[in-house]
């Protein structure tokens, strides 16, 4: 793994002036080339504009998101605001970040998730990063009877919070290596303290772990919404419809 971007960015502002890229370099080589010079292994996916006027967007391999001016000398990792008349300010930053998570999400197979659907219409999706063996994962899982009778299906992730070598994934692996039909009732025995069928398979789940710590899951369980909201920690089924704009 290389240095955080933090730490990285840091020796970049201690490093004194550096070259100027080649004039008719593109602006993206230009940044990813500056980044390159602190370490090679920074992956930077994407450049823009951002939306304030001379400075351009760079969102990382790993999900980070920071800010340049056009010849990669300056850097800023933060909140980017925007002072809007009417909402007051508004965060660039985590709306950018909204967009990236909803795609990531987007991407994960219907196959490869663990849905608890509502019998009715389904009025909101919500995927949960989870841990079979975390208490507050386990006190949201009773919650999901009472989500799916207000419309609201709940699609399950993998994120065993001590890697591939804890005790959660090898309970986690054995649910996702279950029979398609069998998955949800597995996965209900096993955060109910149950023991199942030990299996191995090519199995999603450390996928799914990195896919939430690329989208900044960094505890469990970890809930995101359809516009693509991170909200950390277990909430009751009341106050996840209220937030979903459910509530009656």
């Amino acid at each position: 793994m290389y240095k955080s971007i933090l730490s990285a960015l840091m020796v970049l502002g201690f490093s004194g002036t550096l070259q100027a890229a080649e004039a008719d370099a593109g602006i993206t080589e230009i940044i990813s080339q500056q980044l390159m010079k602190v370490d090679a292994r920074i992956p930077v996916e994407s450049v823009t504009e951002a939306q304030m006027p001379g400075i351009y967007e760079v969102v990382l391999g790993t999900g980070e998101v920071l800010y340049a001016d056009p010849k990669g000398e300056y850097f800023m990792l933060g909140q980017l605001y925007k002072l809007s008349d009417d909402k007051g300010f508004v965060n660039l930053t985590e709306a950018r970040l909204n967009t990236q998570r909803v795609a990531l999400i987007e991407g994960v197979d219907a196959k490869d998730r663990i849905s608890f659907k509502p019998e009715g219409e389904v009025k909101a999706t919500i995927a949960v990063f989870t841990d079979v063996d975390c208490p507050y994962c386990r006190k949201l899982h009773d919650e999901v009877p009472k989500l799916n009778a207000m419309g609201i299906q709940v699609d399950y992730l993998a994120f065993p919070r001590g890697g591939e070598r804890s005790e959660a994934f090898t309970k986690m692996q054995s649910v996702w290596c279950s029979a398609p039909d069998q998955r949800a009732e597995n996965l209900t025995k096993v955060k109910g303290g149950e023991t199942i069928t030990a299996l191995a398979c090519d199995s999603p789940v450390m996928d799914q772990f990195a896919l939430g710590q690329k989208v900044g899951v960094t505890g469990t369980p970890a809930l995101v919404f359809e516009d693509g909201s991170l909200v950390p920690g277990y909430m009751p089924a009341a106050r996840l419809a209220q937030m979903l704009g459910l509530a009656q």
